[in-house]
């Protein structure tokens, strides 16, 4: 099945979701500037693509989510968070976050879809208050961490990585709580990933995704530094209840 490419301007149009590829593709093309990626994902639509190739942009089906209310901590992970080991901050260090998912070898995979090009992308956005880090710090050092994109009350993660057992697991949990109490109803993972799926991640229909994107998309956006916004993050009512 063929995709339609997108012109290199400032005004694109994506085609209809329900045009796409089987695999999930809906166009190539076009590019990565702050009014372009921010219109894809209001539409549930993300660039996904390897060096040296043309802009893909994905909408797949199903698509594969983490409800905040149904957020699964194992008793060990409970146990690793009540020893309080790290500090947990939040937009401090994007772009140190960004590069270390960039740097991050995973298993099954030869090199890395966050290109120069993307890391620059999402640079641009954070500091126009749209995308995040959360990082999790052992005595001040960057030891894990994830960053997204957040719009209404959905959250869009990108990536992750950790240099320390549980790490990235300790980062999603926290963004999770904190997001559950601001009013968030999901984080859109895209993919399925097995450590997504071991925090309770599922999949649901496009369809279902897309009608829930509408409505929560209505809410108004938190946009600015996070660090500003939210100076007592990670501290919420679901975070105390993990730590008694």
């Amino acid at each position: 099945m063929s995709f339609p490419w997108l012109e290199e301007d400032e005004h694109i149009v994506f085609p209809s979701v329900e045009e796409a590829t089987g695999e999930g593709v809906v166009a190539f093309g076009g590019n990565l500037s702050p009014g372009v990626l921010l219109s894809a994902y209001r539409q549930g639509i993300f660039p996904w693509f390897s060096e040296g190739q043309d802009i893909l942009w994905w909408s797949p089906d199903p698509r594969f989510v983490l409800f905040t209310d149904r957020l699964k901590i194992s008793r060990s992970m409970k146990k690793e968070i009540r020893k309080e080991k790290y500090q947990v901050v939040v937009d401090r260090n994007f772009e140190e976050v960004i590069r270390s998912c960039r740097e991050t070898v995973r298993r099954g995979q030869r090199g890395t879809w966050i290109t120069e090009e993307m890391v620059q992308a999402y640079c641009r956005i954070h500091k126009l208050g749209w995308a995040h880090s959360v990082e999790v710090l052992d005595k001040g050092n960057l030891v894990a961490g994830l960053y997204g994109v957040s719009m209404g009350r959905v959250f869009f993660g990108e990536s992750m990585f950790t240099r320390v057992s549980n790490g990235s697991k300790t980062a999603l949990i926290f963004l999770t709580l904190f997001l559950r109490e601001q009013g968030f109803l999901l984080i859109d993972s895209q993919e399925h990933t097995d450590h997504m799926e071991s925090l309770g991640a599922e999949y649901i229909s496009r369809n279902a995704f897309y009608s829930i994107l509408k409505k929560e998309l209505t809410y108004p956006d938190y946009r600015g530094m996070w660090n500003r916004l939210f100076p007592d993050f990670p501290r919420c009512r679901g975070l105390r209840d993990l730590l008694q």
